[in-house]
């Protein structure tokens, strides 16, 4: 009989948990970009659209600020359940009433602001999954192309069809399930002693996503203005070009977690070059499809660099639960800005200006960060790194731990069990647990079971973590 792995087990779970973030993040937009059909005039119709994207924003800044006030898992969930149903029942309203009813507008309002909120929990788990060895590039790029799959044939090429409501249900479904189970039992703090390094990565991080957005802000400006002049019907971004983002993602899952991401910008760039073809050929109406194609390709591309960025920049900050999901606000900060100057309706020769003007900034940030050394691998003749299991025994061993303090922290670290399901192992009471936990954390000065996961991964160096709060995963 077939058995998989722990560590395959594992990667799954990822896999399946930001795949189904993903598609109903595709579905439910997809389903609100058409809000107001019938109802509202063009002008009106893309407010809406404009609005949408706040809408989102607005959801990922709540739970930020909910996971930085927050007490307690107990509280964390309710909320989450709370999210969750609103959710389903906006969802709901909008595939019963149908996008011509003022009902259907403030559903997509509200289930935006719901995307944006369980996103945030989403994305900030797969940030804290980098301090914990998953490969999060190959959980991100097959998640995301198996929704993206699922959202072609279901909405677009074959619908909607009956089947999308309750592929959307096992997808929410999926979610409430295995977001809680995956959460830490303490809050997501950051660390109390942020890198020197870490604020210029994250201002280049910015920049540099920045200036990868504005590459598809344009066409999608241009694109979105042309569909709703049309209703949908000689333009449309929901159509077969739709699934060059498969691909485009794909080919991050198998690069993004060589050499730490360090081929993540590099390729992002060489795609960005690419792109300017966008630019160049939107007057031409028979390369209307290859620009298409060239438009989701760098999507997939500058998607997966803000989010692979972030992810991993996330877990050494103060406030990890607004930085992991940063691109993708950026992102939708980056559509708002567009539509505020009439992006699309900018010369050509300006449009094209502008896009130069980012290639050089992008090349001068990833020249001053260091982005294109790609030659920092350790050779083969270099003794292979230890593993996270060799490294819970050297600390162990060089903080001092007992060898009953040693069982737990292999637990702690190696395992995702509760303190019950811990102590319930180790055949002791919780409160005896409870114990060695507290003389765990003052021998290795982590502050919470994250902290104890990134001092044994050799995320924290121990002059560094001793005494201060150690970054949460």
């Amino acid at each position: 009989m077939f058995a998989l792995s722990d560590k395959a087990k594992r990667e799954l779970s990822f896999i399946g948990l930001f795949g189904a973030f993903v598609f109903l993040q595709f579905t439910v937009l997809g389903l609100a970009n058409h809000a107001g059909e019938g109802y509202l005039d063009t002008e009106q119709r893309t407010l809406v659209y404009y609005a949408l994207q706040a809408f989102v924003i607005g959801g990922f800044l709540l739970h930020a600020l909910f996971d930085r006030l927050a007490s307690g898992k107990r509280a964390r969930n309710a909320v989450a359940y709370g999210a969750f149903g609103v959710f389903v029942v906006c969802v709901a309203v909008m595939l019963l009433v149908g996008p011509a009813s003022l009902a259907c507008v403030v559903a997509s309002m509200a289930a935006a602001l719901c995307v944006g909120g369980i996103g945030g929990a989403a994305h900030l788990r797969m940030s804290m999954a980098t301090v914990e060895g998953v490969r999060v590039a190959r959980c991100m790029g097959i998640g995301s192309s198996v929704a993206v799959v699922l959202q072609y044939l279901l909405q677009i090429q074959w619908g909607p069809t009956p089947a999308l409501p309750v592929f959307m249900l096992a997808a929410t479904g999926l979610l409430l399930f295995v977001l809680p189970h995956m959460a830490p039992e303490t809050g997501a703090e950051g660390s109390g002693d942020v890198p020197p390094t870490l604020p210029r990565r994250i201002v280049f991080a910015v920049v540099t996503a920045a200036a990868f957005i504005l590459f598809t802000c344009f066409y999608n400006e241009h694109i979105h203005h042309l569909m709703i002049q049309s209703d949908y019907a000689s333009y449309t971004v929901y159509s077969w070009p739709r699934l060059m983002l498969v691909p485009g993602y794909l080919l991050f899952a198998a690069i993004g977690d060589r050499k730490g991401g360090r081929y993540v910008p590099i390729t992002s760039l060489c795609i960005m070059l690419i792109a300017l073809l966008n630019v160049v050929l939107i007057g031409e109406q028979g390369a209307y499809w290859l620009n298409m194609c060239l438009f989701y390709l760098a999507i997939a591309a500058f998607t997966s660099y803000y989010l692979l960025t972030f992810w991993r920049l996330a877990p050494g900050t103060r406030n990890p639960a607004l930085w992991a999901p940063f691109g993708r606000m950026l992102d939708s900060a980056m559509v708002l800005a567009a539509g505020a100057i009439n992006l699309s309706a900018l010369p050509m020769p300006v449009v094209v200006g502008l896009d130069i003007a980012g290639v050089a900034l992008v090349i001068v940030m990833m020249a001053l960060d260091g982005d294109f050394n790609l030659a920092e691998a350790p050779t083969a003749s270099e003794e292979p790194a230890p593993t996270l299991e060799e490294r819970v025994r050297m600390l162990a061993a060089e903080c001092g731990l007992t060898d009953r303090e040693q069982e737990a922290l292999e637990a702690l670290v190696l395992t995702e069990g509760t303190n019950q399901q811990i102590a319930d192992s180790l055949h002791i009471s919780r409160r005896q647990l409870q114990r060695h936990v507290s003389s765990i954390y003052e021998k290795t000065g982590a502050a919470n079971r994250a902290g104890l996961v990134m001092r044994a991964s050799g995320e924290v160096p121990p002059a560094e973590a001793s005494g201060q709060t150690a970054p949460l995963a």
